[in-house]
């Protein structure tokens, strides 16, 4: 079995928090990974943003790649320019897999412009697709605060088209199959719900002095976290001025900070743009320099630190199709307080692994954080549950999910599959390219 993923708008290389760089990224990559632990050939197609960066990298490792595909200017663009280059995109695919000589057996499609160019792909390969939206845009317009933040009507019709052309659809909750189902009016025959996973070989309990250390916090601070992308939904502007309530009413203390992972800080001082620079001059106008740090992006690799170092997470979305903040967190023994939104519904167990709190209402969100500061117990324990919650949502058991989906959908296509997975084909070291 040899699958095509299609990741067209942001590479799952991306170093996380940046303008599209968040839980999708994650879960492109690491579905990859596991997939090729489980003997699943791959490709991963992404727009190539930079022409110093290879086209073709092999750092997803089982002889599996990511592929940067040239579909317009090699560099970042926004996303209603990034439509008018689909077509490009998937005629550069077929192209790549042409001159390496390879054959699809299924198409693995996410995000909405991933799965236009999949339409195509299909048609040419006659092979089924597998689509995953990660977030909708009927939703992102239900939770438009301006006419800024509201999604297209190009989108809308876009989703619409894939959802009437996918073979199967991936919903990462029961939420958010009832909105494909009542926004969108999607068969709910074709639709299966399967989370997405965490990898519990990197993101576990670190002891939090050695984590700390790491991370260049003091040992007597405590730490509030925030990360994600700095986005109005994003709800960052509700948990400053929760903090602004906890000063007010004499609940910071001495050693309490805030830390935000995610956003461009540009070259210097002063550089940072967009909504950060926004937030920053809140945080000045609310007096919170000395408690509120933003610190842009922050790779994989040092996030379960951030996470081991935290008193606890905060997530105060407006919308969230799953939350996988959330669930790394609660893999390092952190407990969450989240909105009650989306997928963080389903993620956090209000007063077991964390709080849930209303959208948009920092009295409650600043109550709640002050309740865990101040029970040194409650968060052991909550902490101790979350952990034990996101055990089961290890990419061991979630891959092999996907991978009886991708059996059963080729099965219902009529395609041969042997015993072991792949169809009739030669050896990957055997391929040509």
């Amino acid at each position: 079995m040899r699958i095509a993923i299609l990741s067209y708008h942001t590479c799952p290389l991306a170093t996380l928090g940046g303008k599209d760089a968040g839980g999708m990224n994650v879960y492109v990559r690491d579905l990859a990974l596991y997939l090729g632990r489980e003997g699943i050939q791959l490709d991963v197609f992404t727009r190539s943003q930079d022409e110093h960066v290879p086209h073709v990298l092999h750092d997803l490792g089982f002889g599996n790649r990511v592929a940067h595909i040239p579909a317009g200017p090699e560099h970042p663009l926004p996303k209603i320019e990034l439509v008018d280059y689909v077509q490009q995109y998937a005629d550069q695919i077929l192209d790549f897999a042409c001159s390496k000589g390879l054959r699809y057996d299924l198409i693995h499609s996410h995000y909405w412009m991933s799965g236009l160019a999949a339409e195509n792909l299909a048609r040419v390969w006659q092979v089924p697709v597998i689509q995953m939206f990660h977030t909708l845009g009927k939703m992102k317009q239900l939770v438009a605060q301006n006419a800024e933040e509201a999604e297209g009507e190009y989108r809308i019709a876009g989703e619409a088209r894939v959802i009437e052309i996918a073979d199967r659809i991936v919903a990462s909750t029961t939420t958010e199959k009832e909105l494909l189902q009542t926004l969108y009016q999607a068969d709910p025959n074709k639709i299966d719900v399967i989370p997405p996973g965490v990898d519990l070989s990197h993101f576990y309990p670190i002891p939090p002095d050695e984590a700390k250390e790491y991370v260049g916090v003091p040992l007597e601070m405590r730490m509030l976290l925030f990360v994600g992308r700095i986005e109005p939904l994003k709800g960052i502007k509700t948990l400053l001025r929760a903090i602004s309530l906890l000063r007010e009413n004499g609940q910071t203390g001495e050693n309490l900070c805030l830390v935000v992972i995610g956003g461009d800080l540009g070259e210097g001082p002063g550089k940072a743009s967009g909504e950060l620079k926004l937030l920053m001059d809140l945080r000045d106008e609310y007096g919170l320099g000395d408690l509120v740090t933003f610190l842009g992006k922050r790779g994989q690799d040092s996030l379960p630190y951030y996470y081991s170092a935290a008193e606890m997470v905060i997530m105060p979305s407006h919308y969230e199709s799953f939350g996988m903040v959330a669930l790394e967190a609660m893999a390092c023994g952190t407990p969450v307080i989240a909105s009650l939104v989306g997928g963080l519904t389903h993620l956090v167990e209000d007063g077991v692994t964390g709080y849930h709190v209303p959208v948009e209402d920092p009295v409650v969100l600043s109550s709640r954080i002050a309740a865990l500061l101040k029970d040194k117990a409650l968060r052991y324990r909550m902490g101790h549950d979350a952990f034990a919650f996101a055990k089961k949502y290890g990419w061991e058991s979630i891959s092999r999910r996907v991978i009886d989906l991708y059996r059963s959908t080729l099965s219902e296509d009529g395609r041969a599959i042997n015993q072991n997975g792949s169809d009739q084909e030669p050896a990957r070291s055997e391929w040509p390219g």
